[in-house]
């Protein structure tokens, strides 16, 4: 900030301090008032892959660490948000912008609909206005584009207890652009909802059918948030959060109907000391009159089990394991014939923190196929002549 030369003076006999006049300038200046709020933060997401056995052959199920990234040393994605968080007061009003950069951007999803921009390796993950209207004990509302409220995981991996994403993941819309509310009855008690253009996560996508936009159908959602209050003991901060949604996608077929999807996710303290266990299950119906009317092929759903345990200092372990199941029409696709694929994968991860604000860790996967159904892929993981699939990773991540 610039001061004028009188300023200055009284400020080296002693008269004032620019400390004041900087406080008296924000309380009459907007913008700095609005800025002094306002916070940025970020990180910059690293990884190498090594996938041990056949080639370069996919691995199904992978959300953000398939193909592209075997074998090599990687640039994820660059993460920057711009936010001024709801304060306290009855009318507070905020706002949240989360910026993507890098190769995770352009598979991330949330790119401009039909605009023209360029979206190569640029998303906009998250950008909202935060609005709250004193009813009760608040009523929150947050109307853009916003992360999907009914998932177990998130797109930032440092979040996560494991660096690669569960085959859950791949089941959920990754935001909505709508309006959602929430409202906090109790300490332990939160009910969320709202309306969203699609359950695509292209921002503005409209709902559409054979290429026909239908700007009349909205996708609809609502959940519910458990949390233990402090008199249940060690189960304190212990959350369940259970919810659906249906709405008819952007890209859906001429025959096509809404996706339903279904969310459970629960994460539990135990006695032990920094263990913590956890649990979620995704299951997704995709209707089509044509396709499947009347079968299993369009039901597809995921099982994930977690655990835990940050007991000893600088360490972090973490377990997971998955199952998934599939019909007709899904992302592992099979044969209608087939009766479906089944899948199963146990990830281990090992995080040490080396440096301040550094997340380091070092992960074991490995995805077998149950059945032995995929017809995709001619040799290698998942094929009839490899029904597993193994890879490595070293995660790091600057957090600031």
């Amino acid at each position: 900030m610039k001061f004028n030369k009188w300023t200055l003076g009284l400020a080296a006999l002693g008269v004032v301090s620019l400390a004041s006049v900087v406080q008296a300038e924000e309380r009459t200046n907007p913008v700095l008032t609005a800025l002094s709020s306002t916070t940025i933060s970020g990180y910059v997401d690293t990884s190498m892959i090594w996938k041990i056995g056949r080639g370069n052959t996919p691995l199904p199920g992978r959300a953000f660490d398939g193909a592209d990234k075997q074998d090599g040393i990687n640039l994820n994605v660059v993460g920057i948000t711009i936010e001024k968080p709801l304060d306290e007061t009855e009318w507070a009003a905020g706002y949240k912008v989360d910026l993507l950069f890098g190769p995770d951007a352009e598979d991330y999803g949330t790119t401009l609909n039909s605009t023209g921009l360029d979206s190569s390796q640029f998303a906009i993950k998250q950008a909202y206005i935060a609005l709250r209207a004193p009813l009760g004990n608040g009523l929150d509302f947050k109307i853009g584009v916003y992360d999907n409220p009914l998932s177990y995981e998130s797109f930032e991996s440092f979040r996560n207890p494991n660096y690669s994403r569960s085959y859950g993941y791949l089941l959920e819309p990754r935001a909505f652009t709508g309006v959602n509310i929430s409202y906090r009855f109790t300490d332990w008690l939160t009910v969320f909802g709202g309306v969203a253009d699609s359950p695509s996560n292209e921002i503005n996508a409209r709902a559409s059918k054979g290429g026909v936009e239908f700007e009349n159908v909205k996708t609809y959602y609502g959940g519910i948030t458990l949390t233990a209050p402090s008199d249940l003991g060690f189960l304190e901060g212990s959350t369940l959060t259970a919810g659906l949604y249906d709405g008819l996608p952007s890209n859906a077929l001429a025959t096509g109907g809404d996706t339903t999807g279904l969310f459970v996710g629960a994460t539990m303290n135990t006695p032990v000391k920094g263990l913590a266990v956890g649990a979620a299950f995704d299951y997704r119906w995709q209707r089509d009159d044509f396709l499947y009317a009347g079968t299993r092929y369009g039901n597809e759903y995921a099982v994930g089990a977690y655990l835990v345990y940050t007991g000893i200092e600088k360490w972090k372990f973490a377990l997971r394991g998955d199952y998934y199941n599939s019909g007709y029409n899904s992302w592992y696709y099979t044969e209608p014939d087939d009766g479906g694929s089944e899948l199963l994968a146990v990830t281990a991860t090992a995080d040490y923190q080396l440096w301040e604000n550094v997340i380091t860790r070092l992960e074991f996967r490995w995805d077998h196929d149950l059945t032995g159904q995929n017809p995709i892929y001619s040799a290698g993981p998942f094929a009839d002549d490899d029904n597993n699939a193994i890879s490595l990773a070293l995660n790091v991540v600057y957090r600031f």
